[in-house]
């Protein structure tokens, strides 16, 4: 996923994964320059998708 993309989105992208997600919370996903993959790390873990499948619905929310 494109880097600009997810920073220019993400406080959109935040709020509807707290809604399809509701057990997320702004710890788990506190986005942080060059710490992106830890993120995606506990993003994974928490709601059992591998990295593809978050990606794949990462980019489905933000085309929506």
């Amino acid at each position: 996923m494109d880097d600009l993309k997810l920073k220019g989105n993400w406080n959109k992208l935040k709020g509807k994964l707290k809604q399809k997600y509701g057990e997320l919370t702004d710890d788990d996903l506190s986005y942080v320059e060059g710490k992106e993959d830890e993120m995606f790390g506990k993003l994974q873990k928490k709601i059992g998708k591998s990295k593809e499948d978050l990606a794949g619905e990462l980019k489905n929310l933000i085309e929506n």
